[in-house]
């Protein structure tokens, strides 16, 4: 069995994670992502792009397994 090399802190966290910054950035946030749903619609044919995403995730998982593929 595994042990943790860290303390793993049990949730939910025991402060207060709701603070004044945390709303800014999330409202920043929210913004970021409208936009991008309505640049995203914008697309012709979003399936290529969202079809790309599994190619893109197996070359990073090579890169990081240090396998050579062609």
């Amino acid at each position: 069995m595994l042990t943790p090399t860290y303390p793993i802190r049990p949730l939910p966290p025991q402060t207060e994670i709701e603070t004044v910054p945390v709303l800014r950035a999330l409202v920043e946030a929210n913004k970021a992502l409208a936009e991008l749903k309505g640049r995203a619609a914008t697309i012709p044919n979003q399936g290529i792009l969202i079809d790309t995403l599994a190619l893109q995730e197996a070359k990073a998982s090579s890169e990081i397994e240090n396998i050579v593929t062609t």
